[in-house]
């Protein structure tokens, strides 16, 4: 069960509560938690891929929470899931840029001979398969749809 990102996850979780800093000790806490839960809880094996995931799926959901935060007028909240989502995306791979996720998509078009929108699925697969946690699903979609007639 040796698992870097977890580790780093582990130490970093030390690190916090040496240093008194409730924030990241929560976010870390709160990502160790949901973690044990999909993996070891739930028989898997703990992977790297499994922790990204886990890990990816909690900036989306700040993200998500800063925008209902801050039409609500909660500005504290707001703040509070931001220092969160940018500890936790410390740990995510280094994100593609737009014109080398259109790169992908447009090899991937090319590759599996995709010529209209019925063949969204198929490259959607590929494409994010091979950006995997690099890029957010939402980007993909959008230029693999531009990318099809």
């Amino acid at each position: 069960m040796s698992c870097s990102l977890y580790d780093a996850l582990t130490a970093d979780m030390k690190a916090a509560m040496k240093a008194k800093d409730r924030t990241a000790l929560n976010a870390i806490r709160g990502t160790i938690a949901k973690v044990k839960d999909l993996t070891v809880n739930a028989g898997k094996e703990m992977t790297d891929d499994a922790v990204l995931a886990v890990v990816a799926k909690g900036v989306k959901q700040r993200e998500e929470s800063i925008a209902q935060f801050t039409q609500a007028g909660r500005v504290d909240l707001a703040e509070n899931e931001k220092a969160e989502m940018e500890l936790l995306r410390k740990y995510l791979p280094a994100q593609l840029d737009e014109a080398a996720v259109a790169a992908v998509v447009k090899e991937v078009v090319a590759a599996l001979g995709a010529t209209s929108k019925k063949d969204m699925g198929r490259v959607m697969k590929e494409v994010m398969a091979r950006v995997k946690g690099q890029a957010d699903g939402k980007l993909v979609s959008k230029l693999v749809g531009a990318a099809l007639p």
